[in-house]
């Protein structure tokens, strides 16, 4: 599937974009741009794949995404066919971190903010009462102008830098990076994890990395990622098998062996495990967006 780069317009004498689209179906296809970008869906319902998650969408459904990370959203079908009765709806904000001049996120009272848009890569969905205040300053924002406007995007994220209230959407391993500002340990564990996924990382071996006696490490490890090493390490080598299917288009045996799978009855129930679908099902997916 291939993956374009789509870019909206943005008006002269705006720092940032918001954009409101409105028609019988989402019609942008698969895509990245290097905008930070919010999608609140106010009317319709469909599919939306960010990274390589899946998941559906309806009205009220806010996604927040960093830089560079393909995503699309994809009506049902009555859409399609002008049967739904209604407009496809959605509200969408990009803006750079530069877009206040190139020190703007350096400065103090931007560092908690700054630690929400490192966790950004894999794309978030943002929920509760998180979401229905963003929604709201988010449909002010079409009827404001200049500086209240900017003030609207100032006050969301305040928001965003404080709620807990949200789910990462692409695993670690479809992004291959990790923004993580935190200690020593969690920088060379998850530095180890991304260079050799592919291989096979025993316990002992990536407890050793982290200077930690095994029962600590795994303990250490449960705590933070709230998942078992086993578990992440599997997240991580099918969300890659999601990327090879996806952009290198390998078939699944290859997928497999090139994410660090020997045994392919292994890796189809892992992928059916975290995906909630098995690896042809994936593919067949992709051929619909």
């Amino acid at each position: 599937m291939k993956t374009i780069e789509f870019r909206l317009p943005q008006e002269y004498d705006k720092s940032f974009i918001v954009f409101q689209e409105i028609g019988q179906f989402f019609p942008c296809p698969w895509h990245y741009h290097p905008e930070y970008e919010l999608v609140l869906v106010l009317k319709s319902t469909g599919r939306r794949m960010v990274g390589d998650h899946i998941g559906y969408f309806d009205a009220g459904d806010l996604v927040f995404m960093g830089p560079s990370l393909p995503h699309v959203w994809v009506n049902d079908p009555e859409f399609f066919k002008g049967e739904a009765g209604y407009q496809a709806d959605a509200i969408v904000v990009q803006f750079v971190d530069s877009f206040l001049g190139k020190t703007f996120m350096e400065i103090p009272e931007m560092e908690a903010f700054r630690s929400f848009l490192m966790r950004s890569n894999r794309g978030m969905v943002i929920k509760g009462d998180t979401r229905e205040k963003i929604a709201d300053t988010m449909t002010r924002m079409l009827t404001m102008n200049g500086l209240q406007r900017l003030s609207a995007l100032l006050s969301i994220f305040d928001l965003l830098a404080q709620t807990t209230d949200y789910e990462l959407l692409a695993s670690p391993g479809y992004v291959q990076t990790t923004h993580l500002k935190s200690s020593d340990h969690l920088r060379k564990i998850n530095q180890y994890i991304m260079q050799n996924f592919q291989e096979e990382i025993s316990l002992p071996e990536i407890a050793s990395v982290a200077n930690m006696a095994l029962t600590t490490f795994c303990c250490f490890f449960k705590e933070h990622y709230r998942v078992s090493f086993v578990e992440y390490l599997n997240t991580v080598r099918i969300g890659y098998a999601c990327k090879l299917i996806s952009e290198k288009d390998l078939n699944i045996v290859e997928a497999a062996g090139e994410s660090g799978f020997n045994n392919l009855a292994n890796f189809n129930r892992q992928f059916k495990k975290i995906k909630n679908m098995t690896p042809s099902e994936y593919r067949k997916t992709l051929n619909l967006v």
